[in-house]
């Protein structure tokens, strides 16, 4: 694990930066700017469109740690080969000549053994421990945004069903990863949850999990971060982040911004931005599609139907309702045809929910990482360093990312569970 250069070519010591400039604006990069704030160094954030409107703006938003697992597994891949060949399928690739994505798809593959989700399953038990906590500290220090502590509800129209997911929860807590679940029959999950309709017949109950509604809050951590004294620039795509001398210079079409060191937390977008300092980990766009649904009374709790891979959480007086794993690009236009698909498969699964008069709809691209562990630390030039890469995870360890981070960045010393995700690891 790389640690940040302390010292010159003379032997003589460097002090942490002053300035930072974070590369940006999701809940990574704005919980890496609120963290560096906490340490007194001065931060400005750019942001190739706006603040919170990448992956973080309309996901489902929920934080849970207790499933919180890296993504390549053998189960995974044994779905994944077959579902990409259907049309249907909320797993798809955008496009089968791309050799980028080709290449990346390869490298996750390679990943998809039981001993190598092990290993990073231990790395995601340290962090996971860490994450309530992570949020606490946001919310106490001035962060005005609503997180509601809540059950997840993961259901099944036949029992069968849940067998792999319960697979799944046996090996993080084999991790030694606390998880306090339990098997619910239909009738039982719709006492707690009543916009389950009787198709479901299994749930399992995770409990005293968390969720949020990620736009709301998003807004309001970069509204603490200006509040701070952070500026915020909007709509600077930033091409490339150099090192001049003394001097870390992120360049883009709107101009150049100094400062002592970067942190480089631009998403799907982040490999173009890292390889040049040694990064050669792979990350790709996992296209998620989502839109919003009112409902006949607030839903309960926020749910989880593994077979069409779809998500289903409060917001208010509607559902937020997420899906599809489509690996591509994240600049390609969204394929809204997506979302009747979506809507035919959960429909049949709730009640109470008019999908007739759907909106908000929505397409971001997660970072997603070819090893399915996030990239968090120093790269190989002074000074520059990446947060990204969190998959389908970044708002649960977003808040997370932003301590951890700031702590190397304003000591030079990594804290313990950054050693497993160093940005220029071999994979």
């Amino acid at each position: 694990m790389r640690t940040t250069d302390r010292t010159s070519r003379a032997g003589a010591a460097i002090p942490p930066p002053k300035r930072v400039v974070v590369v940006g604006a999701g809940i990574v990069g704005l919980s890496c700017a609120w963290a560096l704030q906490e340490r007194g160094i001065e931060v400005c954030v750019v942001e190739r469109h706006a603040a919170g409107a990448g992956s973080s703006w309309q996901n489902a938003g929920y934080v849970s740690p207790s499933m919180c697992a890296p993504l390549p597994e053998p189960s995974v891949l044994r779905y994944g080969v077959s579902a990409v060949l259907r049309p249907s399928s909320p797993v798809s690739l955008l496009s089968k000549t791309d050799v980028r994505l080709l290449g990346f798809m390869a490298g996750m593959v390679r990943h998809c053994t039981a001993a190598r989700w092990q290993r990073s399953m231990a790395t995601y038990r340290e962090l996971n421990e860490r994450v309530f906590a992570s949020y606490d500290r946001q919310l106490d220090g001035g962060v005005e945004a609503s997180v509601t502590t809540s059950d997840v509800l993961t259901c099944f129209a036949r029992p069968q069903e849940s067998d792999g997911f319960l697979h799944e929860l046996e090996g993080i807590a084999a991790s030694g990863q606390p998880v306090d679940a339990d098997l619910l029959t239909g009738t039982e999950a719709r006492t707690v949850e009543p916009h389950l309709s009787e198709r479901v017949r299994v749930a399992v109950r995770v409990r005293d999990q968390r969720y949020l509604t990620p736009s709301r809050y998003v807004v309001a951590l970069a509204r603490s971060v200006r509040d701070r004294g952070a500026k915020i620039l909007e709509g600077h795509d930033i091409g490339r982040v150099d090192r001049r001398g003394d001097t870390v210079v992120a360049s883009g079409a709107g101009g150049e911004v100094e400062a002592d060191a970067a942190v480089l937390a631009a998403g799907a977008w982040i490999s173009g931005l890292a390889r040049p300092h040694g990064v050669r980990v792979r990350v790709y766009g996992g296209r998620g599609y989502s839109f919003t649904a009112p409902c006949d009374g607030a839903l309960v709790r926020t749910l989880y139907f593994p077979v069409p891979r779809v998500t289903v959480a409060p917001q208010e007086d509607r559902a937020r309702v997420s899906s599809i794993m489509e690996f591509g690009s994240p600049d390609a236009p969204p394929r809204w045809s997506r979302i009747p698909s979506i809507v035919r498969k959960v429909n049949p699964l709730m009640d109470g929910v008019d999908f007739a008069a759907l909106a908000d709809q929505w397409m971001g691209a997660r970072p997603l990482s070819t090893d399915g562990l996030p990239l968090v630390g120093a790269t190989a030039t002074p000074g520059v360093f990446v947060a990204g890469g969190h998959g389908m995870w970044g708002v649960t360890l977003g808040p997370l990312t932003g301590l951890l981070l700031a702590e190397l960045i304003a000591t030079g010393r990594a804290p313990a569970p950054l050693g497993a995700l160093d940005p220029c690891r071999r994979c």
